[in-house]
C-alpha cells in the first residue's frame, strides 16, 4: 500500500481564511443528511485551508482545502469539506481511501508571502499574506466530515501550533472549481507555525443514500 495508515502525523505550517457565505449558495454542495449551522441570518462559515507538511510527517505535501460549511450530524460538529488538493499521488489515494476526502492533484508555488495552487493552465486560487510577527502556542481538537460510498463519516484532527492573526488577500478566479461558493474576502485569517498535526482515522456516524 502505497500510503501510511492512520493516524497520519504530519509538520509544517498552515494559513486559513474564515469568511461568511450564503447558506442557499453552498447547500447543494452538502449531503442533505447534514444541518448547516447559521452564524448569522442566512450565513454560515466557509474556510480555505493552505498547508506544507514537511520534515517530520509521514508523507511531505502541500494541501488547499475548501469547506464551504460550518454543519453538525446528531451531537457532533464540524466542517463539511467539498474540494481538496494536494501535490502527492500517495496522499491522494489515502485521502481518498481511507477518509473519503475528493483529493485532486494540484501545483503549488509558495514564494515567501504569495502562494499559487493550479491544475495545469487552470488557477484554482491565491494567497498574499503578511508575515505574523508574533504568536501564541495552542493545543487544539476540531472534526471534519467526509462521506465514503453511503457512509457519512467524521474524523478527528488535533494539532499543536504558534498560533497568530495575520492580514491576507484570496484571488479566486471564476472558472475556479469552487468560485460558486462565493467566499470573497476573508474577515479573518490565521497562520499556524512549528504545527504538529496529527489525523484520526474516521468514525462512521450515518449513511447518505445514493
Amino acid at each position: 500500500m502505497p500510503y501510511p495508515q492512520a493516524p497520519w502525523t504530519l509538520q509544517g505550517y498552515a494559513i486559513q481564511t474564515l469568511h461568511l457565505v450564503n447558506i442557499d449558495r453552498v447547500r447543494p454542495l452538502i449531503p442533505s443528511e447534514l444541518e448547516i449551522i447559521s452564524v448569522w441570518p442566512g450565513k454560515t462559515i466557509g474556510s480555505v485551508y493552505l498547508s506544507n507538511y514537511g520534515s517530520g510527517s509521514v508523507l511531505e505535501y502541500n494541501e488547499l482545502i475548501i469547506a464551504p460549511a460550518l454543519v453538525y450530524h446528531q451531537t457532533k460538529m464540524g466542517p463539511w469539506i467539498s474540494h481538496i488538493y494536494v501535490d502527492n499521488p500517495d496522499s491522494v489515494a489515502g485521502g481518498r481511501e481511507i477518509w473519503g476526502l475528493p483529493k485532486e492533484l494540484a501545483e503549488f508555488t509558495l514564494e515567501g508571502e504569495r502562494a499559487t495552487v493550479r491544475q495545469g493552465k487552470q488557477k484554482l486560487c491565491s494567497f498574499n499574506h503578511i508575515q505574523q510577527s508574533w504568536a501564541w502556542p495552542i493545543q487544539l481538537g476540531a472534526s471534519a466530515f467526509s462521506a465514503k460510498g453511503i457512509d457519512l463519516l467524521i474524523f478527528l484532527a488535533e494539532f499543536e501550533s504558534f498560533f497568530g492573526l495575520i492580514g491576507s488577500e484570496l484571488e479566486i478566479p471564476a472558472a475556479s472549481p469552487f468560485s460558486q461558493i462565493g467566499l470573497g474576502q476573508p474577515w479573518l485569517t490565521v497562520r499556524h507555525q512549528q504545527m504538529n498535526l496529527r489525523v484520526h482515522a474516521p468514525k462512521v456516524v450515518g449513511e447518505i443514500p445514493i
